[in-house]
């Protein structure tokens, strides 16, 4: 054969082999470096942002350290990669971080043709509207913001939501759209639109940086699903499985009252399905078939809490946001969220 063909051959095989993931194995490249590098937001408060010290704060952040301890049994075994809306993708892509948890939109589009897996839901979210009530008195919804200049960031589905909602309304506007969040945020401030949309979660957490937080109001509409969630690179299931089972040890824990607090305490349970959570059970090989030690779920409600433990630190009742859990409560009241079973 010759070399030019034998070249051509092994570039396809190398091409095949890349699209099905046959060489993927993120477990392994994660433990031989000995940390979690997670790509997360630049600084969106209550989700991921660093703290005065440095550290690195949020309800993605922790699902990063969650990630970790379950690997590592040590939840500080995590890099943080800051990434806007343009660069997230390329970075999980391209291997520059080994899992996405970035308040990022599960979308069909995202699913098929950027080679991403999603691995759960940890927020059931929506895109809504604020607006200075000093500045724009008397508007009380968003269908009274015909001719509105709004400010947005590239990148996102943001931009496509609000696109449709005003031709479905059918009203004018003017988009102001920003590469980073920061501008976004700095413009708005200044005034230089007249209303601001994102996530209603990320508009709570925007406003709390704003100058005069108590001048904004978010509007009552919801105009958007926007199911967020970690993401993984398509082609290494083991890897989105233990993304995967992540979320849902959290959310079982919660479920069964497993907190930081009684996790030790509750490896004593009679409870079959508690104790094969805690992988105390004795013929539970559970966290073994993930490739990760029997007590992966302990090691991570020792290292972050569990599902309600995070969310309320950071997004709810104890947190600046008080962010309600309305769809993020548990299935058992009322909510969406539903850990698989673990068994």
């Amino acid at each position: 054969m010759k070399k030019t063909a034998l070249m051509g051959l092994l570039g396809v095989a190398a091409l095949l082999g890349a699209a099905t993931g046959a060489s993927a194995d993120t477990l392994s490249d994660v433990k031989a470096k000995g940390y979690l590098q997670c790509g997360v937001n630049t600084s969106l408060p209550g989700f991921s942002a660093p703290n005065d010290k440095g550290e690195w704060t949020g309800f993605d952040a922790d699902y990063c350290r969650a990630v970790a301890a379950a690997i590592f049994g040590d939840p500080s075994k995590v890099k943080f990669t800051p990434l806007n809306a343009k660069e997230r993708f390329t970075a999980l892509q391209s291997g520059e971080v080994d899992v996405l948890i970035r308040n990022t939109t599960w979308t069909i589009s995202r699913d098929t043709s950027l080679g991403l897996d999603f691995a759960g839901v940890n927020y059931y979210d929506g895109q809504g509207f604020m607006i200075n009530a000093k500045k724009l008195e008397g508007i009380n919804s968003a269908l009274q913001l015909s001719g509105a200049s709004i400010c947005v960031q590239s990148g996102t589905t943001t931009e496509l939501n609000m696109a449709d909602f005003f031709r479905t309304n059918k009203m004018e506007y003017n988009p102001v759209v920003f590469e980073k969040v920061e501008e976004a945020n700095a413009a708005y401030d200044s005034g230089r639109c007249d209303a601001y949309t994102t996530d209603q979660s990320g508009l709570y957490a925007i406003r709390l940086t704003l100058a005069n937080p108590e001048d904004h109001v978010i509007l009552p509409e919801i105009i958007s699903k926007e199911p967020l969630g970690p993401a993984v690179r398509q082609g290494d299931s083991k890897w989105a499985d233990i993304v995967r089972w992540t979320h849902y040890a959290l959310l079982n824990a919660e479920e069964f009252g497993i907190t930081q607090a009684n996790v030790e305490e509750m490896k004593k349970s009679d409870n079959p399905e508690i104790k094969r959570l805690l992988g105390v059970e004795a013929d539970t090989k559970i966290g073994a078939d993930l490739g990760l030690d029997n007590d992966w779920v302990v090691n991570i409600i020792k290292g972050v809490g569990n599902y309600g433990e995070i969310f309320e630190r950071n997004l709810g009742s104890g947190s600046p946001l008080k962010i309600a859990r309305g769809l993020n409560a548990q299935w058992s009241k009322g909510g969406l969220q539903y850990g698989m079973p673990i068994r």
